[in-house]
């Protein structure tokens, strides 16, 4: 016995002072080099370069478009959800199998798809082309690459909530005249609340830094189509380091304080759990 909990001891030893050594060495270092590239000649060459016109552009048009995609995309996970867990009906199975497509395939397919679809060789460019609607090359093109991508997010933080949960409040709910709209803002959705937040905290994180899908469809257009991570590639490509990196740190700035809203919703929705079981 004494043995074996001394070789337990050193597994455990071994396996967690592993994992911190790969995440030091993977996440942290290269996430502290760029802070330092950053600010490595001081506070005011950094905000030079955030403050360029250009940089500052590409951040509003990261934040547009993360904001309509973290929109859409919650609306879809809501119907999506409840639909799945609560509705019996042919093709549930290939929706749920649907939904995950994104996680399958590459951003860079993704945006060749759009520009297969919407493009000059698409089969809807001259519907669009007819009627002056310009989505390759242009903001919707951008939003639309940008929900394809985050598109499972939320509704698969969902769907595993509502499975558990059951359907027994829902009906009795029904049973006692509440409508479908008056059951799910009642009933549902106190219990997904946190499930919810936590799926659109991973799905605006995950839309700030996309890069592949949206720099197919973008055209590169400087101030124009170019959000954050796009306008971060040109700026090094052209030897512009600081300004680069000084881009950069925003955006780790940005995952830094989601991962630590994350961590605060799962931190209260464990606790909100613990006080229903009890």
């Amino acid at each position: 016995m004494p043995s074996r909990t001394r070789g337990g001891r050193a597994l455990r030893a071994l396996l967690i002072g592993f994992s911190f050594a790969f995440v030091l060495v993977m996440l942290v270092l290269p996430l502290c080099q760029v802070l330092y590239k950053a600010f490595e000649f001081g506070v005011r060459p950094f905000w030079e370069s955030v403050s360029d016109p250009f940089a500052v552009k590409a951040l509003r048009l990261s934040i547009l478009t993360t904001v309509l995609a973290v929109l859409f995309n919650t609306l879809f996970g809501l119907c999506a959800a409840w639909a799945v867990t609560r509705f019996r009906f042919r093709g549930k199975g290939l929706l749920i199998t649907l939904i995950d497509v994104p996680f399958a395939v590459s951003p860079v397919i993704a945006g060749l798809v759009f520009i297969m679809t919407f493009g000059r060789l698409g089969w809807a460019y001259p519907f669009l082309d007819a009627h002056g609607i310009k989505i390759v090359f242009a903001v919707p093109g951008l939003v639309l690459a940008t929900i394809f991508v985050t598109f499972p997010f939320v509704a698969r933080e969902i769907i595993p909530v509502l499975t558990a949960r059951g359907t027994d409040e829902e009906e009795a709910a029904v049973l006692m005249g509440a409508g479908l709209i008056g059951t799910f803002r009642r009933v549902t959705l106190p219990h997904i609340r946190w499930a919810l937040l936590y799926g659109v905290i991973l799905c605006t994180a995950r839309a700030m830094g996309e890069f592949g899908a949206v720099s197919v469809v973008s055209g590169h257009l400087r101030g124009r189509t170019n959000t954050l991570p796009l306008h971060i590639e040109i700026l090094f490509r052209e030897y512009h380091t600081l300004q680069s990196f000084s881009a950069a740190a925003i955006l780790v700035a940005a995952a830094v304080m989601l991962l630590v809203a994350r961590n605060i919703v799962e931190g209260v929705s464990r606790k909100d759990a613990d006080y229903y079981v009890r």
